[in-house]
Formats: structure tokens, C-alpha cells, sequence
């Protein structure tokens, strides 16, 4: 199954690529080319085209229904803080952190050198208090660390 999904992943992102960040699909027409399920294509989406990975998504149901998927440019975006606030209000788990990091690793944002001082400093080794603190303390960090980054 995860064979089938890498391919699903790739192929998008090679779309979203030649499309300048942004690709509009119909979910039942890319099952059929993968000759999949469309439950398949609503898996690939709904774990690697996440904001923690730098994409939205976009949908509407129904017969002419679609699916926007949106590569969110953390250098240029206008609403990148509004973005960051967003995703980091209520709180990370240290995984869904880490993937933010390596978003921003992957676009070149910081050095292999910052996503690992950033990863120390947020994770569960560092953040020595409760369980449900964690989460809102780890988000606080990021938060402050991301908005410096994007100015």
C-alpha cells in the first residue's frame, strides 16, 4: 500500500511543481489513472499534503468536485505569520513539529545545523514538565522561532 502512495505523492508534487505551487485534481479521476480506491488518494492527501508540510488543501464535494492542493512559498507567502499562528495555536506534538522543520530544511529556509538545535530545544527530552503542557509550550518555541525566520 505505502508503494502505491509514494507514487500517488510524487506524481502531485511534480504536478503542484510545473503548476508554480498549485494544482487543481478531481479525486476520482486520479483513483482511476492509479486504478486505486479514492480512499487511497484521501490517505496520500491527508498525510503528506499537511500545513505541518507545507501544503493546503482545498476541497469541494459533489459531481464537479475538486481538490486544490496549495505548496505554501514560506519565503514569499503575505500571510506566512497568519499561517504560522494558525497551525501552531492550540498546540504540537513533537512529530508534527519536526515535520514543520523539515519543511523548512527542505526549502532552505535554515541549515541541516538549525533544524537540529531547534528540534533539541523543542523536544520532550528538553520540555522536562507535564504531558499537557508540552504540547503549548512546544508550540509557543516553534511559533517565535518561525516568525523570526520569516521576518
Amino acid at each position: 500500500m505505502s508503494a502505491i502512495s509514494n507514487i500517488i505523492e510524487q506524481f502531485l508534487k511534480e504536478l503542484i511543481q510545473e503548476a508554480n505551487g498549485m494544482v487543481e485534481i478531481q479525486r476520482n479521476e486520479l483513483a482511476s489513472k492509479f486504478e486505486c480506491a479514492p480512499s487511497q488518494i484521501n490517505y496520500v492527501l491527508s498525510t503528506r499534503f499537511t500545513p505541518y508540510k507545507g501544503y493546503y488543501i482545498e476541497s469541494r464535494r459533489g459531481g464537479g468536485g475538486y481538490i486544490k492542493i496549495i505548496k505554501v512559498n514560506l519565503q514569499d507567502d503575505l500571510n506566512m505569520k497568519n499561517i504560522i499562528r494558525d497551525i501552531l495555536s492550540d498546540g504540537i506534538t513533537e512529530m508534527k513539529a519536526c515535520e514543520v522543520i523539515e519543511v523548512l530544511l527542505e526549502e532552505e529556509i535554515i541549515t541541516k545545523r538549525e533544524s537540529e538545535i531547534i528540534k533539541a530545544s523543542i523536544s520532550d527530552r528538553a520540555l522536562n514538565c507535564l504531558t499537557t503542557e508540552k504540547n503549548s509550550i512546544r508550540a509557543s518555541i516553534l511559533r517565535n522561532v518561525l516568525l523570526i525566520l520569516v521576518g
